[in-house]
């Protein structure tokens, strides 16, 4: 049983260790970046998200040699399928907006994950462009800065401004499926917005400045410290299909309440159905 004691010191040590990492973003942010490709044109990678995640490895690894790691560029160069097990277990995000962040667009962040027991106990969000740092311990709140965020009142889609992220929206094989969702949720909104990056998104809602986020294709390293900053902030988070969420296979509603939650997830599903009916006909 891991103490309250322990969980501090482990999100002290982790908050230390992300304001250290983050100065290799803001001294890189305005740089030209020399980038390479992952799975697509689209899944970028630079040497400065390998420089945060090895840091951020090795210096936790330092303080906390019996945890376990699972980080967004050691996975995808190993190609492996991270297991989560028992342990303690840091979940990382290096740069979650690489796209931006070689833009120069200044929606970027590190995210920070701490897993016991296969439940989300540490929470941090740092955007190091605008000096803004969402944490949240399980049972304890969500924070930006220290103050106290909750997600917002906002119970009909009608009057919700939501986040789409177009990047898994219109993958070849679904293409049709994420052009119909978008068209949907742009008809059904208040008004539509594509932020760059999943783990900023998350932190948006729990901050009541974004009233949903939906995004499928994502990772662990994406959601897994937002996910606990969304629920600690008032927000709830299902499945896509409406069913329980999965930090470890995310296909994501974030919202600022259940009832928007279920709301946007039924658009969602009576959208595929007609965009499956079609296929069928042209078929």
């Amino acid at each position: 049983m891991t103490s309250a004691e322990e969980i501090e010191h482990f999100f002290q040590v982790a908050k230390s260790l992300t304001l250290e990492a983050a100065e290799i973003i803001k001294n890189s942010i305005n740089e030209l970046k020399d980038v390479e490709e992952k799975s697509s044109d689209k899944d970028l990678v630079t040497k400065y998200d390998k420089e945060v995640e090895r840091l951020l490895f090795e210096r936790l690894s330092n303080e906390f040699p019996e945890h376990k790691f699972i980080g967004e560029e050691t996975s995808s160069s190993n190609k492996e399928t991270p297991e989560l097990t028992d342990a303690p277990t840091w979940i990382i995000d290096p740069i979650d907006g690489t796209t931006n962040f070689v833009h120069c667009f200044p929606q970027v962040c590190i995210s920070i994950g701490l897993v016991i027991n296969k439940r989300l106990e540490i929470g941090i969000i740092y955007n190091p462009c605008y000096d803004e740092m969402y944490t949240a311990k399980r049972g304890q709140g969500a924070f930006l800065n220290g103050k106290t965020i909750q997600s917002s009142s906002t119970k009909e889609l009608k009057k919700s401004l939501v986040n789409l992220e177009t990047s898994s929206l219109f993958n070849t094989s679904q293409a049709d499926i994420g052009l119909a969702r978008f068209n949907a949720v742009i008809e059904a909104a208040h008004g539509v917005r594509t932020i760059g990056s999943a783990a900023l998104a998350l932190a948006f809602v729990a901050r009541g400045i974004i009233d949903v986020f939906h995004m499928d294709g994502l990772n662990s390293w994406d959601v897994a410290a937002g996910c606990l900053i969304v629920t600690e902030a008032g927000g709830s988070l299902i499945d896509t299909k409406g069913g329980n969420f999965d930090f470890m296979a995310p296909k994501v509603i974030a919202a600022a309440n259940e009832a928007l939650a279920i709301e946007t997830s039924k658009l969602i599903l009576e959208t595929d159905l007609r965009t499956q009916r079609k296929r069928l006909k042209k078929n």
